[in-house]
Parts: C-alpha cells; sequence; structure tokens
C-alpha cells in the first residue's frame, strides 16, 4: 500500500467512524440505552453507551483492507478481526445485561486462544527468555490482563481515545524504525484514524461512551498489535507504549488485592480518578495522559534505535511523574463534569 492510499484510507476511517458515531448515538438515545452514574464511573449525567459498535467494525474492515491491498497473507487478520467482533457481541451482551465476571473472562481467554493458535508469531513474545510453550502461554495471560485493564482505564472522556490513538500511532512508528514491513504501520495509522474520529464524540463533555463493545475488542486489538511488536524484536518498545496503562491499573488493583477488596467490583480508585475526583476537569487529566503518551512513544522509538536500557528508564520515571500528579489532583483545576 502506498503512502498515498494509507492516508487516504485514514481518511475513510475516519470519517467513517465520524458518522458512524452520530447514527450510533441516535439510535442509543432512541432505546435509551445509558450509562448511569456508579461506583465506577465519574460522570454525573446519564450518557448513551455503546459508542464501540461504531468504531469497532469500521476497524475491523479497514485492516481487512489493507491485508487485502498488501502482499501478506489474508487469513491472519480474518481471524483478528473476527475474534474481535465476536468480542464485541459478548461485550454488547455484557453492557445490556452485566454478564457474571466469569464468563466475560471465559470469552475473553477463548478469543486470545484462539489467534495465539491460528497466527503464528514471527518470533519468540518476550525475545527467547521463556521456552516456546510458556513464552506463548505468558503471552496469552498478558494478553487477557491487558483486554481487562483496558476495559478498567475507560472511566473518564477521552482517556480511551487518546490511549488508543497514540498506541496506534507509537506502533506505526516502531514498526516503521525497525523496518517491520508496511502492514504493522498501516494497522496502528488507521487504529488511530478510528480512535480519532471516537474522540471527536467522547472528549469532554461525553456525547457518547465506548461501553465494553467498544473498550473490550479494542484492547484485544491493541493487545495484539503490541505482542506482534514484541515478537518482531521491539519487546522493549512494545513495553514502553502501553506503560502508563500498564502501571495505572496493575498498581490499583494490587493495592486492592492487598487490602481484600474484591478487584472485579467496580471503583473510584485509579490514579486519574483520583484526580477526577480532586476537582480536576476529564479533559485536564486526558490531556496530561496524551502528553505522556506522546512522550512514550518517543521512548519506545528510543529503544528501537539501540537505547533500550536508557529508554525504558526514562518511560519508568516519566509515567512515576504522571501517577504522582494525577493523584495529587492533576494540578486541581476543575472543570464540567459529563
Amino acid at each position: 500500500m502506498s503512502p498515498m492510499a494509507l492516508a487516504a484510507l485514514c481518511l475513510v476511517v475516519l470519517a467513517a467512524v465520524l458518522a458512524g458515531t452520530r447514527l450510533v448515538l441516535a439510535m442509543l438515545r432512541r432505546r435509551a440505552i445509558l450509562d448511569h452514574p456508579n461506583e465506577r464511573s465519574s460522570h454525573q449525567v446519564p450518557t448513551p453507551r455503546g459508542g464501540g459498535w461504531a468504531v469497532v467494525p469500521v476497524l475491523t474492515a479497514a485492516w481487512i483492507a489493507v491485508a487485502a491491498w498488501g502482499d501478506a497473507p489474508l487469513a491472519p487478520t480474518l481471524v483478528v478481526g473476527g475474534l474481535a467482533l465476536g468480542l464485541g457481541a459478548l461485550s454488547w451482551v455484557d453492557d445490556l445485561n452485566n454478564l457474571p465476571p466469569v464468563w466475560r473472562l471465559l470469552g475473553q481467554a477463548v478469543a486470545v486462544a484462539a489467534a495465539l493458535l491460528a497466527v503464528p508469531p514471527p518470533g519468540a513474545y518476550f525475545g527467547g527468555l521463556l521456552p516456546g510453550p510458556l513464552d506463548t502461554l505468558a503471552a496469552g495471560l498478558l494478553w487477557v490482563w491487558y483486554i481487562n485493564l483496558f476495559n478498567f482505564m475507560d472511566g473518564i472522556d477521552g482517556i480511551t481515545g487518546v490511549e488508543a490513538a497514540t498506541s496506534g500511532a507509537g506502533v506505526a512508528v516502531v514498526a516503521v524504525l525497525a523496518g517491520l514491513g508496511p502492514m504493522l504501520p498501516a494497522f496502528g495509522l488507521t487504529l488511530a484514524a478510528a480512535a480519532l474520529g471516537f474522540l471527536w464524540w467522547n472528549w469532554q463533555p461525553a456525547r457518547i461512551f465506548l461501553g465494553d463493545v467498544g473498550s473490550v475488542p479494542l484492547g484485544f486489538a491493541i493487545g495484539w498489535l503490541l505482542l506482534t511488536t514484541a515478537a518482531h524484536g521491539q519487546a522493549v518498545a512494545a513495553l514502553i507504549l502501553p506503560l502508563y496503562y500498564l502501571a495505572d491499573a496493575t498498581l490499583t488493583l494490587g493495592r486492592r488485592a492487598l487490602r481484600g477488596e474484591k478487584v472485579w467490583r467496580a471503583h473510584r480508585q485509579h490514579f486519574y480518578q483520583q484526580a477526577a475526583q480532586g476537582g480536576a476537569s476529564h479533559a485536564r487529566v486526558s490531556a496530561s495522559v496524551l502528553v505522556v503518551d506522546t512522550l512514550l512513544v518517543f521512548l519506545a522509538a528510543a529503544a528501537v534505535l539501540g537505547w533500550k536500557g536508557p529508554a525504558l528508564a526514562a518511560a519508568v520515571l516519566v509515567v512515576a511523574a504522571l501517577l504522582v500528579f494525577l493523584k495529587r489532583g492533576a494540578g486541581a483545576a476543575a472543570g464540567p463534569v459529563s
């Protein structure tokens, strides 16, 4: 796919998600499918939930178009896209009926296992540190965890759109610098375009939320991109890109587990949620995440260019600074809450 063709496809994806979200929003309003304020959310007004219906099908179609247009086999993309749509359908049932956690986790584990079996990686996920079966098992467990943390972190206006857009752009940058071929950059950039299209509607004050129908398959898709990047020998860069989400979710749930709390229950203890509760606007918190995620893209690029140790150390420091900033209220610049 030529650069011009890829740019055109990204514009089509952006426009399709923009228009599709408008249509989905109208449908959700007619059917009164709303996300009401609860123990997890940081909004105060019932807001339509289900924007993933405008994002995931468009992204899946774009990835299939990229694979069909390129020279790589189409089957792996069809498998990943089909599994993402399947997870979206399961998550929509969860959005409407609140499935037991075990059924959600089982569906995610089945999707991850199917993808790992059907789409062999180009190399070891963890750089040969683990023997073959353990390498795959560890990748699967990490992938399931990433899907869940991506869902957990979708709790304020704009944050998931920011994370998805910078993750996609970051994978594209890493893939280009590492010479990983045209497919990964195209997948990453179309993901970023889809995320930006949704972000138009989800920035504070959000007019629509992704819902699990969006956040779960997006976590699945981004997890696949990151693991594929790692399997191409860029494990450090693949770790740096999602480091803020990994740190916030893992530290928060780890603390809750140590206190004996039920980690699967809704809560408002993530660092970004503490900032919103401390008076910072959703826009300020999401903009802070955008700044740090952009720095992480540059540090991931530095890792590709040979500075793996210094880049990872700098990424840890940057993320730690963000966590402290959020815990202290992100400057406590209050703003309207959706």
